[in-house]
């Protein structure tokens, strides 16, 4: 996970890509929103591996909590 890290002076601390301020919501929420990871490393000048980081850091941050139902 060395692609994605915390500095509560980058984005008030959100998880980001690795000397970005590009943020793993913001990642998520744009292959929610229909784009693909071509179009997400594109718009934002980062690699398919963050992308994929990114992925996996939520993938891993959800299992780890209980989750409420979502609709």
């Amino acid at each position: 996970m060395g692609r994605i890290v915390i500095d509560p002076k980058v984005r008030h601390g959100k998880p980001v890509i690795k000397g970005t301020r590009v943020s793993v919501d913001v990642i998520l929420g744009s292959l929610a929103g229909g784009m693909s990871v071509d179009e997400v490393t594109e718009e934002y000048g980062i690699t398919r591996d963050d992308v994929l980081a990114a992925i996996e850091y939520a993938a891993k941050l959800i299992s780890t909590e209980e989750i409420e139902e979502y609709a």
